[in-house]
C-alpha cells in the first residue's frame, strides 16, 4: 500500500484533484489517501500557508498530489510552493506537453521540458533601495550539475534520443555559461547515445510555436522552464493539460500546471485532464506502470472519442470528463 498525501488547495485544485482521485481509485485500491492543508485558506485558518505539519506529512508519504494555491498580496504570506520545494529538495521538474487532440492551426506536439526547481530567480532575494530593486539570481555548479545528469539520465529511460539545453549565455555569460559549460561536459558522457543541442531561451519560445517538433527533450533553467512550459501547453490546448512533477532524491509531489483559477472556482467547469495526468505520472513514479499507462489511454481515448472539455469549446464539466474516462477505464 502507498501512502499519498493530497493537497487539494484552493480555487479549482479540490475540484481537479478530486477528480484525479476518482480516476485513481478506478485503477488501482493499492492506495492510501491522506489529505493536509495548504495555500491562502490554510494561511487565513491559521496564518501560515503550509504547516510544519502538513510538511511533515508530505515527508512521511510514499508522494504528494498537489492541486493550486491563490496567492496573496499580505506581506506574511509565503509561497507554500516555494516551500515545500526547497524543504523536500524537490530540484527536477519535469513537465511532459503532448497534443491529446488536433486544434486548428496549432502543429504537433510531444516534447518534455525539464526543469532546475531550486535556484535561479525564485529565491526570492531582492533588495530594496531608494531608485528600485535589485533582484539576485543563483546559479550553482551543484544545482546545474544535477538537473542536467537527470534530463540525460531520464532521456535515457525515456527512450529519448534528442536534448536540448536552453539558456541565455550570449547575455547572462558567467550564470547561464556555467549551466551550458556543465551540459557541455556532462554530455560527453552519452556520447553516440543521445544528440545534444543548444538554443538560446527566446529562440526556443519561437520554435515551440513554429516548429516544436525539433524537441525531445528540453533541460533548463528555472524561470526558463516555467515560462516556456506555458508557451508549450498553449500549443496543445491550455494549460488544462499540462502536469508536471516535481522530484528529488527522496520526495516528490505531482501537480497540474495551472493555477487555482478563483474565476470558475465553485463551477464545475475546470478541466480536470491535467490533475488526471499529474496522477498518472505520479503511478509511474511509484512503479506502478501498468496502472499509469491505462489512465493515459483512458484520457487520450476520451479526447479520440470527442469527449471534449469546456474550455476547448466541448460540452464536459469537470465531473462528465472524468466519468468519460473511468468508464474507459473500466471497460478495459
Amino acid at each position: 500500500m502507498k501512502r499519498i498525501c493530497v493537497l487539494p488547495g484552493d480555487g479549482i485544485g479540490p475540484e481537479v484533484i478530486e477528480s484525479a482521485v476518482r480516476v485513481l481509485q478506478s485503477v488501482t485500491d493499492e492506495l492510501e489517501f491522506k489529505y493536509a492543508h495548504i495555500g491562502l485558506g490554510e494561511f487565513e485558518r491559521t496564518g501560515y500557508p503550509i504547516t510544519d505539519e502538513t510538511l511533515q506529512q508530505m515527508k512521511g508519504a510514499d508522494s504528494c498530489l498537489f492541486g493550486a494555491v491563490t496567492s496573496s498580496t499580505d506581506n506574511e504570506y509565503k509561497s507554500p510552493v516555494l516551500r515545500f520545494r526547497k524543504e523536500l529538495d524537490l530540484f527536477a521538474n519535469i513537465r511532459p506537453i503532448r497534443s491529446l487532440l488536433p486544434l486548428l492551426g496549432k502543429p504537433y506536439m510531444d516534447l518534455i521540458i525539464v526543469r532546475e526547481n531550486t535556484e535561479g530567480m525564485y529565491t526570492q532575494d531582492e533588495a530594496v533601495d531608494l531608485d528600485g530593486v535589485t533582484t539576485f539570481r543563483r546559479v550553482s555548479r551543484h544545482a546545474c550539475e544535477r538537473i542536467v545528469r537527470f534530463a540525460f539520465d531520464r532521456s535515457r529511460s525515456w527512450k529519448k534520443r534528442r536534448i536540448c539545453c536552453v539558456h541565455k549565455a550570449n547575455v547572462l555569460r558567467k550564470s547561464d555559461g556555467l549551466f551550458l559549460e556543465i551540459f557541455r561536459d556532462i554530455s560527453k558522457d552519452f556520447h553516440g547515445d543521445i544528440e545534444t543541442s543548444e538554443q538560446l531561451v527566446d529562440s526556443a519560445a519561437m520554435s515551440l510555436v513554429t516548429d516544436p517538433s525539433r524537441f525531445e527533450v528540453i533541460v533548463t533553467l528555472n524561470l526558463y522552464g516555467d515560462i516556456l512550459s506555458d508557451v508549450a501547453a498553449g500549443m496543445v490546448g491550455g494549460l488544462g493539460f499540462a502536469p508536471s512533477g516535481n522530484i528529488g532524491t527522496a520526495h516528490s509531489v505531482f501537480e497540474p500546471c495551472h493555477g487555482s483559477a478563483p474565476d470558475i472556482s465553485g463551477k464545475g467547469i475546470a478541466n480536470p485532464t491535467a490533475a488526471i495526468l499529474a496522477s498518472a505520472m505520479m503511478l509511474r513514479h511509484l512503479g506502478m506502470v501498468r496502472e499509469s499507462d491505462s489512465i493515459q489511454k483512458a484520457v487520450q481515448s476520451a479526447y479520440s472519442s470527442a469527449n471534449l472539455t469546456m474550455d476547448i469549446g466541448g460540452t464536459k464539466n469537470s465531473e462528465a470528463f472524468t466519468d468519460s474516462v473511468i468508464d474507459v477505464i473500466m471497460e478495459e
